[in-house]
């Protein structure tokens, strides 16, 4: 591209914003032009808001260190700066399904990590190799509220990105039944064994909502556009155990 697009992190100084971050550095489409974050760190460089919480095994990039963050809440000032937004806010459900459309409302369009509009029924929850024509539902959610540019998209839950591609792949052959098995990495939110030394060996056999996600998310992924909304696929019938153990991320499925 011979000009950048200037991108915006919300949530910029959490564990999903830094990676954000960590993974634009010197992007040939891309720019990080605004950070913003909650009230607290607004105000302060990017460097004195993460301070000692920089997670990545990469330094923090120098041309985020000196941006000034700006306060996520204040929409229009944080929208005025970018060309889209990354979304990776910590906040209820609620208020990320608020504040997310309403920088869509600004014309901003919204890629989201956040899991708050992925059952929106206009909301593309897209694995681009797989249902792109997913994106076709934009234009309906665009009259929904009311924008000609701004919209959200979403990613699915991280451990269905490993099995749906299969299933997506099996579709033709009409899978009935499926068990998925995930084995996931100790930490979602930037735990590490020197914070959390209890996890050293040990097994968490039950992950709260991640197997209501892992079992339903692929139907939506699997699904189809109709009438200005993602209906779901009905088969297969997934059945998934979510364990976490301190490995990489794997998963294992049965049909």
């Amino acid at each position: 591209m011979e000009k950048k697009l200037k991108v915006g992190i919300l949530g910029a100084t959490g564990m999903v914003g830094q990676r954000f971050i960590a993974l634009l550095e010197n992007h040939p489409w891309f720019e990080v032009v605004t950070v913003a974050a909650s009230p607290r760190s607004a105000g302060k460089t990017y460097a004195e808001a993460v301070g000692d919480r920089w997670k990545m095994d990469t330094p923090m990039p120098e041309a985020v260190k000196n941006l000034i963050v700006l306060n996520v809440n204040a929409v229009e000032k944080v929208a005025a700066t970018v060309d889209f937004v990354f979304s990776a806010v910590d906040m209820t459900k609620e208020e990320i399904k608020a504040i997310e459309e309403e920088y869509a409302k600004t014309e901003t369009p919204v890629v989201s990590n956040n899991s708050a509009h992925r059952w929106t029924p206009d909301v593309p929850m897209v694995v681009p190799e797989i249902n792109a024509a997913h994106f076709d539902v934009i234009k309906d959610q665009q009259k929904r509220l009311g924008t000609t540019r701004g919209f959200i998209a979403v990613k699915p839950n991280c451990s269905i990105q490993s099995y749906a591609p299969c299933l997506a792949a099996w579709k033709e052959f009409g899978p009935k039944e499926v068990v998925a098995t995930t084995y996931q990495a100790i930490s979602g939110a930037g735990k590490t064994f020197k914070d959390w030394p209890e996890m050293m060996g040990n097994i968490i056999p039950y992950i709260g909502g991640e197997e209501e996600k892992s079992e339903q998310e692929p139907l939506r992924v699997l699904g189809k556009v109709e009438n200005g909304q993602i209906v779901k696929a009905e088969l297969p019938k997934i059945t998934c155990q979510c364990v976490r153990v301190p490995v990489l991320n794997l998963s294992l499925i049965h049909i």
